[in-house]
């Protein structure tokens, strides 16, 4: 068997699913899975969202090592669900190299989106994020222009410019010289909540949440990253608001209130929920699962909140339901837990507080800052506890159940010394 050649494939696999949005410590787990299916001796997989590194030590005793850079992340829930049936695939069959390149071509290879997904998506996600933060109708009419635009220009800008502070200020500020013009000319009085909602399309808040998760489980370097990341693409659309407002001498924010009506907060949730599916590239019947997760996690945050007021243990419920929730819907359609998640747990997401934290800072506001910041460490912490919850009580019922829930460096070493 050509060793090296299998190598060079896996990784080629593992590297795809990084790229389309695998978590770093699952796509550990398939990594480990292939190279076990192929016989390898000892193996050591290394992995955080800018880097790959895999040594292998084949039967014959040849030691191999491969290392991908990865410059950039484009998540396409789609791609990675098929990649994660392709390593599923590949444990059950352990395919040659040639047989496993031509079906990691299939995969690569399967048709996107249609040209007009992405401006849907754009207008369900901003608008429907827009009308939960408190706009009316007049308001919701400039998010569907200013989404519009933000897919447009945003699909040309992202082929040219990699830097996400750039990215980010350069449409947050064309966004908010148009609304502001628009709300001079009388159409939407509030301009601050249309930003917002608009936001949600720029932001990684939910970045910010997995990089404390993954702080939480000792991952540094990752949890870092991802932080900073966050921090960074923040950065840049507070300095693209703040740039926007001194040329155009708009009134500064007002901050946004959460919808009053209830059944406005659940439909409009729901509604950017299954937009920001469409944004991530989910297809067919998980774009409704989607939708459907984002509806009953909003109701539980809702419903604790009005029994007990506190920010923490809402989010925290919401957070645990939304995660188990994810996991028995990946059992059930054999996909990876991040598709089921991602675009369900965005009610919860402080996206809204990070860029105010951003905002405090551009302006020098320390007090805007601290709020903002305290409350964004709450949530982030609350939805990350609740993820973790899940994952400790997954571990323990796949344990009682005799099955492998998570392969990682230790699961390699047992087996070694088993042998």
């Amino acid at each position: 068997m050509k060793y090296d050649k299998i190598l060079q494939g896996i990784l080629d696999i593992g590297e795809a699913m990084l790229k389309s949005g695998a978590e770093n410590f699952r796509l550990e787990d398939s990594m480990y899975r292939m190279l076990k299916s192929y016989g390898f001796v000892r193996y050591d997989v290394f992995v955080i969202p800018s880097n790959m590194q895999v040594t292998v030590e084949t039967p014959d005793g040849e030691i191999l090592t491969q290392i991908r850079h990865i410059e950039h992340l484009e998540t396409n829930f789609d791609r990675l669900d098929y990649l994660n049936n392709l390593s599923r695939y590949v444990c059950a069959n352990t395919p040659d190299f040639d047989e496993l390149r031509e079906k990691y071509e299939e995969v690569m290879n399967r048709p996107g989106q249609r040209p007009w997904t992405p401006y849907f998506a754009g207008i369900m996600g901003g608008t429907g994020f827009a009308v939960f933060f408190g706009c009316g109708f007049l308001d919701a009419v400039v998010a569907v222009i200013v989404s519009f635009l933000i897919v447009a220009v945003g699909g040309w800008l992202g082929k040219r410019e990699k830097n996400i502070f750039v990215y980010n200020l350069i449409l947050a500020f064309i966004s908010e010289v148009i609304i502001v013009e628009m709300v001079r000319n009388g159409i939407g009085s509030h301009p601050g909540r249309i930003m917002i909602g608009i936001v949600m399309l720029l932001i990684s808040a939910l970045a910010t949440t997995n990089g404390i998760r993954d702080l939480l489980q000792k991952d540094f370097i990752s949890g870092f990253y991802n932080i900073m990341n966050s921090v960074l693409g923040a950065s840049g659309i507070a300095a693209g608001i703040v740039l926007a407002m001194k040329l155009t001498h708009g009134a500064p924010s007002e901050g946004f209130i959460i919808s009053h009506s209830i059944i406005v907060q659940l439909i409009s949730c729901t509604i950017a929920c299954v937009g920001f599916a469409y944004w991530f590239q989910i297809r067919g019947v998980q774009v409704i699962y989607s939708g459907v997760g984002a509806f009953f996690t909003w109701a539980i945050y809702a419903g604790v909140y009005e029994i007990y007021p506190s920010n923490f243990v809402a989010t925290l419920m919401g957070a645990t339901f939304v995660a188990m929730y994810a996991f028995v819907m990946s059992r059930i359609n054999k996909a990876p837990s991040t598709i089921f998640l991602t675009a369900s747990v965005f009610p919860l997401i402080p996206g809204p507080n990070l860029y105010y934290m951003m905002q405090g800072y551009v302006d020098q506001d320390m007090s805007l800052l601290m709020g903002e910041a305290k409350v964004l460490l709450e949530t982030c912490l609350a939805i990350a506890f609740g993820f973790i919850i899940v994952d400790v009580v997954s571990r323990t019922f796949m344990g009682i159940k005799k099955e492998s829930y998570h392969i990682s460096k230790s699961t390699v070493l047992r087996d070694i010394m088993k042998k």
